[in-house]
């Protein structure tokens, strides 16, 4: 009798996992059924169901789905991504009868081949005459946050193995060319087919050397000095907990702060701030640091004080839908847009600005918005909590497993709650806030009532009880 009832393999985008699938497929009593839990579609594009569920059946009943596979024919599973339905990843890793493979690549080609991908609009090739490239710019801020995410979920996936006494089959990009590797694979699963050869539908994208796949090579050299290149080959090996978001931190020059953001919040007025404080330009303020650097700048600047801004859930949530929902493009937000779109029918226009989407349209997609909140909150969606609309209250929280703040100001009361911060490191003048600290109040203002105010307290009841909020003032 095997060990395992089904198999999940853990990857990203630009790990090699549609290769890895197909030599997974290529085994005899093996199948791998894509990306069963994607949130924009199920098992591949061009399904519309999967072991006869759809991906309505999914959203309702996620474990509907799982039990099909388990109880398939042969040995089935799937593959899952940070962003997969996060409903079912729990009991994946606590059930030994599931079988976990790892599948990781180094981090950097994976986010050179991404932008490219995303560039090009070319996930995969199988004739090299089809490939494109253009250099890609490296963006440091950008690379934080994909490493930022890509960590946090393999030491998830590390810790709860390590917990619960079971282990995973680790298989390196470089390994998916090596058949006495893909062989030892079948043997962990129990499976007495072999592989002989490998298959030819894919093809390698770029295969260039990164100096020709980046444009600002030199740029990419300098901030990825940082970083400790051994934990860059594998994932689980990275420097342990360095912290939530600590790229993000910001800190002026000479003024002992530092600011630590949260997403969709007024970071511009604060970061002007900090640069008026000391009389520089906001590009030359600090951040992007790593927690080794910081820790370098704490035991330099004693007196130091650390800080972040909280902002009223309604306007913080509007934020987040102008900027990430409304506003989003093919890069960044694109795949939560869609989502959106496709599965929860927002009615927003396809692209923003659109001159029929007026005031009225606008509401009505705000309060269908909220009311999304509030289900992915309390896990009742397919999507993993975005940063931009994660409750503030836990993203303090994990702020304080790296540097507790000294203040959590409020945004209405900004410029006082500074000035008195400033004062404490010994600065008796200081720079105004200039215009309005959230540039889409007069937006929100336009549309904000009572089912508003109602809807938000309901998503974000934790943050008016920690946080002390009232009413949204106009």
């Amino acid at each position: 009798m095997p060990d395992f009832d089904y198999f999940v393999v853990f990857a990203e985008m630009r790990t090699g996992s549609n290769f890895f699938e197909d030599s997974l497929n290529r085994l005899d009593g093996v199948s791998c059924h894509g990306e069963a839990y994607n949130p924009t579609f199920i098992g591949t594009r061009e399904l519309t169901e999967l072991f006869d569920v759809t991906m309505v059946d999914r959203e309702a009943e996620p474990f509907k789905l799982l039990d099909r596979i388990k109880s398939a024919d042969g040995m089935n599973g799937f593959r899952f991504f940070n962003d997969h339905d996060p409903r079912i990843l729990d009991t994946m890793l606590a059930d030994p009868r599931c079988a976990k493979i790892i599948l990781t690549r180094n981090p950097v080609e994976s986010y050179v081949s991404l932008q490219i991908a995303v560039d090009t609009d070319l996930w995969q090739i199988s004739d090299v005459k089809d490939h494109q490239q253009r250099p890609i710019k490296f963006s440091p801020w950008f690379f934080n946050k994909f490493v930022e995410t890509l960590q946090n979920f393999q030491l998830r996936l590390l810790n709860t193995l390590q917990k619960s006494g079971q282990t995973a089959f680790y298989i390196d990009y470089e390994d998916l060319q090596d058949i006495d590797v893909l062989n030892g694979l079948a043997k962990f699963l129990g499976v007495d087919s072999r592989l002989d050869s490998l298959g030819d539908k894919f093809i390698k994208q770029n295969a260039n050397a990164l100096s020709d796949k980046v444009s600002n090579f030199a740029e990419m050299e300098d901030a990825l000095a940082a970083y400790d290149r051994f934990s860059l080959t594998r994932t689980p090996n990275f420097e342990p907990r360095r912290g939530p978001v600590v790229p993000t931190y910001v800190l002026p020059p000479q003024s002992s702060l530092m600011f630590l953001p949260i997403d969709s919040g007024p970071t511009d007025a604060v970061s002007s701030w900090l640069a008026g404080l000391d009389e520089v330009k906001p590009t030359e303020l600090m951040t992007q640091l790593n927690q080794s650097a910081l820790r370098k700048w704490k035991r330099e600047n004693v007196g130091h004080r650390c800080f972040t801004v909280v902002r009223h859930p309604v306007a913080r949530a509007h934020a987040a839908f102008v900027d990430v929902v409304l506003s989003a493009d093919k890069g960044h937000w694109a795949n939560v847009r869609e989502m959106l779109l496709s599965k929860y029918k927002l009615p927003i226009p396809v692209y923003y600005p659109d001159a029929e989407y007026d005031q009225t349209k606008h509401k009505l997609a705000f309060k269908e918005f909220l009311k999304f909140i509030k289900a992915n909150l309390t896990g009742q969606t397919g999507v993993r909590v975005n940063s931009n609309w994660a409750t503030q209250q836990h993203i303090i929280q994990g702020f304080s497993q790296f540097a507790v703040p000294d203040f959590i100001m409020r945004e209405d009361r900004l410029e006082d709650d500074l000035a008195i911060i400033a004062a404490q490191i010994g600065k008796t003048a200081m720079p105004n806030i200039n215009g309005m600290t959230d540039p889409h109040a007069e937006l929100l203002s336009s549309i904000y009532d009572d089912e508003i105010e109602k809807l938000t307290k309901k998503a974000y009841q934790r943050d008016y009880e920690t946080f002390g909020f009232d009413r949204y003032q106009l």
